[in-house]
């Protein structure tokens, strides 16, 4: 059975991890298939906004328990080259060419927040709950923490990742790690209404604007204001935004 099922519709690729019988816990087999999924999304013309869900009750429950068990055996290569596995998955998703919805209900930790905060966007579920627990075992989440880092305030991220405590949506949102709750009973339509929103913009200029935001995090000021003088120039040339100043002319 397929770890990820795959789908388009309405401008929208649906990405689902499909092991709900292990809360759709990571292995080295979900992350290739996922990869593949991302690529396919990034190929097809009709997709415009990516929407990342879980199977089941939980979106992630983090790696899977045999692929601890066979890591923790491992030599220093092969932890090497695991690691770097799932480090090229968070930065496919950050260069991905189409914004990333994770819509998250039930249980995100570990590996599995480290997916969601990848992502570019990320719903709740009021009864969500997030953290990083990794601490608990000795271990740590190293690689996510060049993206916590750039959500929530430093002495906030500390605290997430040292004490391993699991927070609520209402927290995560607080805290600055996630962009919307929505109470349970409403929470498919109102993902539903808010990726359909955003699937509607301009795809070429949510394209340019996630390029650049992320861009902008390794360079100096005046880099980035340069950087932007470039991108400023290249929307302006293309065809959304020629026929979007028509339309506002018009009325």
């Amino acid at each position: 059975m397929s770890k990820i099922i795959y789908s388009v519709e309405s401008g929208i690729a649906r990405i689902t991890l499909n092991r709900p019988e292990k809360r759709n816990a990571i292995d080295g087999e979900l992350i290739g298939e996922l990869k593949n999924a991302l690529r396919q999304a990034g190929d097809d013309r009709g997709a415009r906004a990516i929407l990342l869900t879980g199977a089941g009750p939980d979106f992630c429950a983090g790696a899977d328990l045999a692929m601890l068990e066979r890591l923790g055996q491992a030599g220093a290569m092969e932890n090497l080259t695991d690691a770097r596995d799932l480090a090229d998955l968070f930065l496919m998703m950050r260069k991905h060419p189409r914004p990333i919805i994770a819509a998250v209900r039930g249980r995100v930790l570990a590996g599995g927040c480290g997916m969601a905060t990848a992502a570019d966007l990320i719903l709740a579920a009021e009864s969500a709950r997030f953290g990083y627990p990794e601490v608990n075992i000795g271990f740590v989440p190293a690689m996510v923490m060049a993206m916590l880092r750039r959500s929530v305030s430093e002495k906030r991220a500390f605290e997430l990742l040292t004490m391993g405590e699991t927070i609520s949506a209402g927290q995560a949102l607080e805290a600055g790690m996630i962009n919307r709750v929505f109470h349970d009973a409403d929470f498919e339509g109102e993902v539903e209404s808010y990726v359909a929103q955003l699937a509607a913009k301009s795809a070429s200029a949510v394209t340019l604007a996630k390029g650049l935001l992320y861009q902008m995090d390794a360079i100096p000021f005046e880099a980035a204001l340069e950087a932007g003088v470039y991108v400023n120039a290249v929307a302006r040339m293309t065809d959304d935004c020629k026929q979007g100043i028509a339309r506002f002319l018009k009325k």
